[in-house]
């Protein structure tokens, strides 16, 4: 029995058995969408997109059971419509350097801004950049910042002549293009309805993990967090909530962090300086609408 189980895990047979219930269930809810209350398309879609997120997160990372190209193929499907795959591990990787780590406009995912950045913003701009470090505003406004980045981002890429990432793009509104035929025309499921109940909903949760997952410290182990959840946001998130562990052991799969994080509970959290939350309950009575932390960067 032991031994099965080994070979289970050396197949990648937990994230695959994650694959294939997150699949079916959306499949499910896609399919009879018309039997459901709005808010049940609301908690359970946004569930199982920003589930879907943490298997593409992993699919970076590790899944190495399978061929690249089979993995890449799991994961495909834009079911949370907004960043083509590709670009994501790309974006993803460049994250992982631990020397840029939350430095503005090097960090692919910082929420930092440099300080003569935001010496020249108005007023506005600079309360919506304090909103967003609330967990409310990550939550409601998260998504469309992170959207707008993106959009300049690649905007500005492809008119300094670096249009490298068009064919992905292409390739992406091609696939949304194909999901809004089934959610829409084969379910009658208003497209609408999918991005409003479904899609940013599903962004909002995922960003929820990336809340006070990184901050701002001269020693690069204090950048990075731990929030100790239930077992309900760990399978979630595949654990990446423990993120000091993934930042340490980036190729772990994640059925092996929980196990690693309590064998090397004490290690972690005096070599990250305690940077650690017992859960998102917590983040969340601390943190509602009080900034987790300024977003200028302290040193830059």
């Amino acid at each position: 029995m032991e031994s099965l189980a080994r070979k289970f895990r050396q197949v990648d047979g937990p994230t695959w058995l994650v694959a294939i219930v997150l699949y079916s269930a959306w499949f499910a809810l896609v399919w009879y969408h018309a039997l459901l209350p709005w808010w049940v398309i609301l908690v359970v879609g946004a569930y199982l997109t920003a589930w879907h997120f943490s298997l593409q997160h992993e699919a970076i990372h590790s899944f190495r059971g399978v061929p690249r190209w089979l993995s890449f193929a799991v994961v495909f499907p834009p079911l949370g419509l907004w960043f083509p795959f590709p670009l994501y591990r790309k974006s993803h990787r460049t994250h992982h350097r631990d020397p840029d780590l939350t430095v503005p406009g090097v960090d692919t995912e910082s929420y930092y801004v440099r300080q003569a950045d935001w010496a020249r913003m108005g007023a506005f701009q600079r309360r919506v950049l304090i909103f967003n470090q609330t967990l409310v505003g990550r939550l409601v406004l998260g998504p469309l910042l992170r959207l707008r980045i993106l959009a300049i981002r690649e905007f500005v890429r492809a008119w300094n002549g670096d249009r490298s990432h068009l064919p992905h793009w292409g390739v992406h509104v091609v696939a949304v293009g194909g999901l809004f035929w089934f959610i829409a025309g084969v379910c009658a499921f208003p497209w609408w309805q999918y991005v409003l109940l479904v899609a940013y909903p599903g962004m909002s949760l995922g960003l929820l993990r990336a809340f006070t997952e990184h901050r701002a410290a001269p020693v690069h182990p204090q950048r990075t967090a731990s929030v100790e959840s239930n077992a309900v946001f760990g399978l979630l998130f595949l654990y990446n909530n423990l993120h000091v562990a993934h930042h340490l052991q980036p190729a772990m799969p994640w059925y092996d962090i929980p196990r690693y994080y309590r064998e090397n509970k004490h290690e972690l959290l005096e070599g990250n300086g305690h940077f650690v939350f017992p859960g998102y309950g917590v983040l969340a009575r601390d943190y509602f609408l009080v900034p987790v932390f300024s977003p200028v960067h302290p040193t830059l």
